[in-house]
């Protein structure tokens, strides 16, 4: 560790009061004035704004993301809690676009062409009505927009701040791009695991035409259902685990991976979480280092309560990229823990997943991240970490790859971007009018933010929440797969994950 440089304090001698006075008159005017820039300039940044750098001795410092605590002082200027009644919504937000915004040349990146493939289910006959209302046996909450607003319609309460934290981002999307997100109805389900099954509502085995699948907006999908795959809530902070928005995470990960160089790691696999999610967690306890294996894993569970009870302070996702290789691997369904998993530059071992969220879909083994058996995990990850202990250069590449994809095609920019997409064309579809029920709610920051009595929430919503609009347009949807190119990305797929299980069984015939 280096050594702390003591502070020097500055001593004036033999100073005239008078001439202290007026040095000190002028700090003071100085000191006010920088305060007020500093608040002026904090409130018209936006989410897309580049971060502020300048040039000290030969070095680029880049302006930090705002402390916690700087963040907690600014929320009620930012959200505008200061005014009488909290759950009249300001009208000081434009829901319309009006002036002209700069034309991005950027196209989208690859996984946005799985947008086209969600929707593939109502190309042909569109989305009616009754399709919409057949989902609301499911769904938590309908979220409709219309004429730039959004307004929500709870049915029921979700898993922790889920609901309250995707429809958050959504307003943030409005905000983003005032009156450029079509008028829409949406149903949204917020548990772990998809909930439309394939062959249900079309197919040779049903009678009849039927009104087709309804529309259902979740957090992943398996080949088995038909969901529409959405963000989930955790970009914008996941309170409850003091998970701050996505954009904070990124930057804070980004600094962990430069405290240790790969090379200096622990040469092991990592995993720290909840092991008793889920039948395939608990047998992956047997993969821990014992007495009598060691499979090259260093498991660490993670007891949630205990943890808030001690501030959150041994789960901070940037100390945790100091393993050569991290797991990923599912619980009762889907796991949120993906992307902060991939973002360190250490490897990722996939445990083969069942589930997919919007943006893994896109990723390739052996590129991305290293497959492991589900059935025969510990011999699979002690192979993987062998193989990359012994072949640092390409196993390097593939844990920077993974990591360069969340830390680039990532960002909340196409986060939101993904969003904007995804909703128009899901607009185009439908085949009726969308109206706002009777007894929504009309979303605006002080609705949502200001009457929160947890005041972490409070606090991630502020930091999360988009300042002023865009001034450039979103990146080209690409266009959808075609069905060979589609045929030739999953055969790909599985001879890389073939490869890989060619080379574990010649490890082992040969394991001494």
């Amino acid at each position: 560790m280096q050594k702390l440089k003591k502070k020097h304090a500055l001593v004036l001698r033999h100073v005239p009061v008078t001439l202290y006075t007026c040095l000190l008159f002028f700090l003071i005017l100085f000191t006010a004035a920088f305060i007020s820039f500093s608040s002026l300039w904090s409130t018209v940044s936006t989410t897309n704004t580049k971060p502020t750098t300048k040039t000290v001795a030969n070095q680029t410092l880049v302006a930090n993301v705002p402390s916690r605590e700087e963040t907690i002082k600014q929320s009620s200027t930012l959200l505008n809690c200061s005014r009488g009644n909290q759950t009249i919504c300001s009208s000081d937000y434009p829901t319309t676009t009006t002036s002209e915004t700069e034309k991005n040349e950027a196209t989208c990146p690859e996984y946005f062409r799985w947008i086209h493939e969600d929707l593939k289910p109502w190309k042909e006959k569109g989305i009616s009505r009754e399709m919409v209302e057949n989902a609301k046996k499911t769904a938590h909450f309908r979220l409709v927009v219309k004429n730039g607003k959004g307004y929500v319609e709870n049915y029921r309460e979700s898993i922790q701040t889920r609901s309250v934290f995707t429809i958050w981002g959504i307003l943030q999307l409005l905000r983003r791009y005032p009156g450029k997100v079509a008028d829409m109805e949406m149903m949204f389900d917020c548990n772990d695991k998809p909930v439309v099954p394939v062959g249900l509502y079309d197919g040779p085995n049903v009678a009849g035409p039927g009104p087709g699948p309804p529309p259902v907006f979740g957090y992943c999908v398996d080949r088995w259902t038909r969901d529409i795959v959405f963000p989930d809530w955790s970009f914008w902070g996941w309170p409850e685990i003091n998970i701050r928005p996505w954009e904070h995470v990124l930057k804070e990960i980004k600094k962990g991976n430069e405290k240790v160089k790969w090379v200096d790691r622990e040469p092991y696999a990592y995993w720290k979480g909840n092991p008793y999610t889920a039948a395939t967690r608990l047998d992956f306890l047997n993969c821990n280092v014992s007495t009598d294996h060691d499979w090259n894993l260093r498991i660490f569970t993670q007891d949630w309560i205990q943890e808030s009870k001690q501030g959150f302070n041994n789960s901070n996702l940037a100390d945790q990229c100091t393993y050569r290789y991290k797991v990923y691997i599912e619980g009762y369904g889907w796991s949120v823990s993906e992307k902060y998993i991939l973002a360190c530059d250490s490897p990722t071992l996939f445990v083969k997943p069942r589930y997919y969220d919007f943006f893994t879909r896109s990723l390739q083994p052996l590129q991305h991240y290293w497959p492991i058996k589900e059935n025969d995990k510990c011999k699979s990850i002690k192979h993987a970490v062998d193989w990359g202990n012994n072949n640092n250069q390409k196993v390097q590449e593939i844990g920077k790859a993974g990591s360069k994809f969340v830390h680039e095609e990532l960002k909340m920019d196409y986060i939101y971007d993904y969003m904007f997409h995804l909703l128009n064309e899901y607009a185009k579809l439908l085949k009726f009018e969308p109206k706002v029920p009777e007894g929504a709610v009309e979303l605006c920051p002080e609705s949502m933010a200001c009457a929160r009595s947890y005041s972490v929430e409070k606090e991630f919503m502020s930091e999360s929440m988009v300042r002023e609009p865009s001034t450039k347009d979103p990146c080209s949807l690409p266009p959808p797969f075609e069905p060979m190119s589609l045929r030739i990305f999953y055969a790909t797929k599985q001879n890389l994950i073939n490869r890989v299980e060619r080379w574990e069984n010649e490890y082992w015939r040969n394991y001494q």
